[in-house]
């Protein structure tokens, strides 16, 4: 830019001005213009003369997202928000897991629908206000300009995914005798394979429309049509059709070459039909084609639908390997990955075989990917007789070293696979490396929505497990609910936690957390909770804090809404939760839960009689301790008779309590009563 403001004078001028710019004492200062990428001046120093030489920059050329990628390093991940396709709406931010993956396909389906709406309707958006028009971003035109039956409109239909009109114009240009080129009926073929003779998802779309929406039809046989449709597109559209159209126009076909046959075999491999495509494969051999490589990539991943045994297994992919030798096919990374997979159902051959499938990998030269190192360590960490570390310590090792890009479908099962194995293992510090690995460059961009909650799940449980509850917090804070949403066991895991750790105080923070995710309704947790608070004593401001727990925790069982079944008290969720506010004083709440025990048909523990005992006696309630015992007579509690006797020595009653506490008479007593007047009839 300034080669261009200034010309070569110009510069001669700022040169000689910078050589007479002196210091006093005569010295003089030396500028040097300098960037952080370029130096723009260069000196040159004599031993008699002292010349300075600007040196204009070479072109740099930025990254498009230089700046952007910049401005994203200054800014930290705020552990207290939820993930940033949530954050355009604040009302929509999700609670848990089920609400993120909730919103998220909902987000997704919105995207949906605004294409379909392009698609169905592209005459209402043929005006281009956008400056500059970015032409990718800009609806594509869907509708067939090509009429007639011809040749060239067979094309534009394929090219349009239309499957089903691509179907009928074929039909028409055979009737009619016009011979369609190999070529075009090759790229049909494709098609049809490609969505397993099915439609595509406008065509189907289009279709239901029509047959749900018939006049005459009332709306009770309507909603009956869809649900049956709806379940058969479920189990039928993925499955390959016993003479369907691809089968049809492949018989049909005047001359076939080994892209007819690779086509057929790859589609009936995808779409479920593994024997058709064995057969299939035998006659290509038998008509002298020569498969590529991804017909036999399919083929090695149909194996384990081919044959049961697991050896029979690994010898008929052996065959398929020597047939790619003889045709002089060379294998690639997704022939390795659909290897490994199929040895992941070949048992105790399976992990015999894979390490040297690993050694023929580098042998040729093939770097793997994240989904070889998947399946390696489903073949030796699944299962009940777990192998030691050391293959995960060396895939470890090779991942930390590298930057991975998407290679197979199944890379991004990884980290979560992997995680699972430092899970069944125990081992934190493999856990932490993989993490580190994890968050090494756009790794993390392997993992879904599910799949990072079901990652971060896995490794928090591994923490409560394994580290310190000091560090359990830290992490726990950092990663909710910005990184993942905790499960329900990993909130259990977390009470355990605090248990062993005896850091019962922040039970009350963890109860929070509990309603905002909406797992305040789930009886595991909910006894959990309870049992760790009533357990034992502790300071009065603890106390207070799990009260308020048990208050909200009444609350919940008491509510009850439409769409909301009312929570079933159970015995031991009474006597925690009267435990609870017999000990901060709340006598009439405790007294409140010592009722229920009676209407559900429990009995409480003679710890619970006494805590609300205590509870009375410190509160100077008479007339609760009388009730106590009233109840306990009534359940037939062999406390019964104790509790009287405290009761008429521990406390100052009045002559009318003494005569109603007299007045009970338990099951003991009047069988004894009952006993006296016998025997004085006898006597008699």
């Amino acid at each position: 830019m300034a080669a261009r403001r200034l010309g070569g004078s110009s510069w001669q001028q700022v040169v000689s001005l910078s050589r007479r710019c002196c210091l006093p004492g005569g010295r003089r200062e030396r500028y040097r213009w300098s960037s952080s990428s370029t130096a723009l001046g260069k000196t040159v120093e004599n031993s008699e003369v002292t010349q300075e030489e600007i040196v204009l920059p070479r072109k740099k050329t930025w990254d498009k997202l230089a700046v952007l990628q910049t401005l994203a390093s200054t800014v930290n991940r705020d552990p207290t928000a939820a993930h940033y396709m949530f954050q355009d709406d604040p009302f929509l931010m999700p609670r848990n897991a089920a609400n993120a993956r909730l919103y998220s396909l909902s987000k997704e389906a919105g995207r949906n629908a605004a294409k379909y709406i392009i698609k169905q309707f592209p005459q209402y958006f043929d005006k281009t206000f956008a400056e500059p028009n970015v032409p990718c971003l800009m609806p594509e035109t869907l509708t067939p300009e090509i009429e007639g039956v011809s040749e060239e409109a067979l094309k534009e239909r394929i090219h349009l995914r239309r499957v089903k009109d691509s179907v009928d114009l074929f039909d028409q240009l055979v009737q009619a005798g016009t011979p369609v080129s190999l070529e075009t009926t090759n790229s049909l073929l494709d098609l049809l394979c490609f969505y397993g003779d099915g439609e595509s998802t406008l065509e189907k779309q289009e279709e239901q429309k029509e047959d749900l929406e018939e006049p005459g039809v009332n709306a009770a046989e309507q909603k009956a049509r869809k649900r049956q449709s709806q379940r058969g597109s479920q189990s039928s559209d993925s499955r390959w059709r016993e003479n369907n159209n691809a089968e049809r126009i492949f018989k049909i076909m005047p001359e076939r070459n080994a892209h007819s046959y690779c086509t057929m075999i790859r589609g009936m491999v995808k779409h479920g039909a593994s024997a058709k495509a064995y057969d299939m494969y035998i006659d290509m051999l038998n008509e002298r084609h020569k498969a590529d490589v991804h017909t036999f990539n399919a083929l090695i991943a149909a194996v384990p639908y081919l044959k049961e045994r697991f050896l029979e297994r690994w010898e008929l992919a052996k065959v398929f390997l020597n047939h790619m030798a003889q045709q002089e096919v060379q294998p690639n990374l997704l022939t390795f990955n659909a290897l490994l997979k199929t040895l992941r159902r070949c048992g105790g051959v399976g992990r015999s075989m894979s390490l040297s499938v690993i050694k023929e990998m580098e042998a040729l030269d093939i770097e793997p990917s994240l989904a070889t190192y998947d399946h390696l360590l489903s073949i030796f960490y699944r299962g009940v007789d777990l192998c030691s570390s050391g293959i995960i310590l060396e895939v470890l090792d090779d991942v930390e070293k590298r930057s991975f890009i998407p290679q197979d479908p199944d890379d991004a099962n990884f980290f979560a696979t992997a995680m699972q194995a430092c899970c069944d293992l125990k081992d934190i510090k493999l856990a932490y490396r993989l993490n580190k690995a994890m968050e090494k460059g756009d790794n993390w961009k392997f993992l879904d929505m599910d799949q990072l909650n079901a990652y971060w799940s896995k490794f928090f449980s591994l923490l409560c497990m394994m580290e310190q509850i000091d560090v359990v917090l830290k992490w726990y804070k950092e990663m909710s609910p910005s990184v993942f949403y905790p499960t329900p066991k990993n909130i259990l895991d977390l009470l355990q936690a605090l248990d062993a750790a005896n850091h019962l105080e922040v039970i009350p923070s963890v109860w929070e957390d509990m309603k905002q995710l909406g797992f305040s309704r789930r009886n595991d947790l909910l006894e959990e909770l309870l049992s760790l608070m009533s357990r034992e004593r502790h300071p009065d401001e603890i106390q207070l804090a799990f009260a308020k727990c048990a208050e909200d925790i009444k609350a919940f069982h008491e509510q009850s809404g439409r769409e909301q079944a009312p929570l079933e008290w159970t015995g031991s969720a009474l006597g925690h939760v009267a435990l609870l506010f017999s000990r901060v004083g709340r006598t009439q709440d405790a007294w409140s839960m010592m009722e229920r025990f009676q209407q559900i048909n429990r009995i409480p523990t003679d710890q619970v009689m006494d805590e609300f005992f205590a509870c009375a006696k410190q509160t100077n309630c008479p007339d609760e301790a009388i009730k106590l015992v009233k109840l306990a007579v009534s359940l037939g509690l062999p406390s019964s008779q104790r509790l009287k006797s405290r009761t008429e020595k521990e406390f100052e009653l009045s002559e009318k309590q003494r005569k109603t506490l007299e007045s009970i008479k338990s099951d003991s007593d009047s069988s004894d009563s009952d006993s006296d007047s016998d025997s004085d009839s006898d006597r008699d």
